[in-house]
């Protein structure tokens, strides 16, 4: 049996497809995939992210243990608040999940983690505290729900639904966080537009949807949101990385900090380990077909693999994430086997699409 999220009868009385995504039952779409991308890039849509998991981690230790476990450093986050992106890595460096922590204040820590590697983080992590800080507790918060809000009007509209957040978040920058009463308010989002991720009691939930829909939000379902998150260049966990590659040849050098004398799990392994492959943004050149994840790339280097495809509804072309041998650069074309045809594309770098403005050409 599916898991289900606190909205869910709300997602099937509005007409939305569901689909078994990762063991949750979500909505894909509401009718039109399309006009709901639309909305994000042009004004604001909201997404059920409920069936993503927060973990609290409290006590005394918690920056020093994330400091080892986690292969960005937290000691960037000094405000309270203050959110890092960065990933949870195997001994080997194979990327075990790609999370956002924050910093609630110097004994208190919250990650939030992907639905799908939710289980296998908390064991994880777990373990990982026993050895490094036995007295820390972890908290896995399934009593709370989470949606998000993205869009050029995502925060006014937020404000028109919970006007009492307005004056805490009007001056928020991104990648913080605030707690105001039952809500957690964080100017993060997967889209590469700009709002709010809300976590929040679960037996809040459809109340906030509702008047979220109420104040002019658009309810989107995960396929929109897969093809906004590509169209900014946003890995998504089990196509562009998993425990099979570093984050080193994933796109996500910036989220690994090997500098300085501080040691995380899987920094020797990435010390050690030559680049070979590298992850690309393709844009399809020739007519007759899409970029899908597993087509075959071939390059002058040799052969690559698309991780991630779609149809940009924002460029107007197929676009994808690629991996790559290493030095194969922007501005080189390759050549993608669709449908037993090699297509031409062209490599560029992501994102292709931020804030609205389109930053390659189609």
């Amino acid at each position: 049996m599916l898991n289900t999220t606190p909205l869910n009868a709300l997602h099937r009385a509005a007409g939305a497809k569901m689909v078994d995504f990762g063991g949750w039952e979500m909505p894909v779409n509401y009718g039109s995939q399309i006009e709901e991308h639309h909305a994000v890039r042009r004004d604001a849509g909201m997404f059920d992210v409920s069936h993503m998991l927060a973990i609290d981690l409290r006590g005394d230790g918690a920056r020093r243990f994330l400091s080892y476990a986690l292969a960005n450093n937290v000691d960037k986050l000094a405000a309270p608040g203050k959110a890092l992106y960065s990933c949870l890595l195997r001994p080997d460096g194979g990327v075990l999940d790609d999370l956002i922590a924050y910093f609630i204040r110097e004994d208190a820590f919250r990650l939030v983690v992907n639905a799908g590697t939710a289980d296998k983080d908390v064991e994880w992590v777990e373990s990982l505290s026993r050895e490094r800080a036995p007295r820390l507790v972890l908290v896995p918060r399934r009593d709370l729900a989470m949606i998000a809000v993205q869009g050029p009007r995502a925060r006014e509209r937020v404000w028109s639904a919970l006007p009492q957040t307005r004056e805490a978040t009007e001056a928020l920058k991104p990648f913080v966080a605030v707690q105001i009463g039952d809500y957690f308010l964080a100017r993060t989002g997967y889209t590469g537009e700009d709002g709010f991720e809300v976590t929040l009691p679960a037996t809040r939930a459809a109340e906030l949807w509702d008047a979220l829909a109420g104040a002019g939000v658009r309810r989107c379902g995960l396929g929109a949101r897969d093809t906004l998150r590509l169209e900014a260049g946003m890995n998504l966990y089990g196509q562009d990385m998993d425990e099979s590659v570093d984050p080193l040849e994933s796109g996500l050098a910036w989220t690994v900090d090997l500098s300085g004398a501080r040691d995380f799990v899987g920094k020797a392994a990435l010390l050690s380990k030559p680049r070979l492959r590298t992850l690309v943004g393709l844009i399809l050149v020739d007519k007759g077909g899409v970029l899908r994840g597993h087509q075959r790339v071939q390059t002058a280097r040799g052969d690559g693999v698309v991780t991630s495809g779609t149809f940009s509804p924002t460029l107007g072309a197929s676009i994808a994430l690629a991996r790559v041998p290493a030095g194969v650069a922007p501005g080189e074309n390759v050549h993608v086997a669709i449908r037993g045809k090699l297509l031409a594309a062209r490599v560029v770098k992501p994102p292709f699409v931020r804030n609205g403005k389109i930053l390659v050409e189609p």
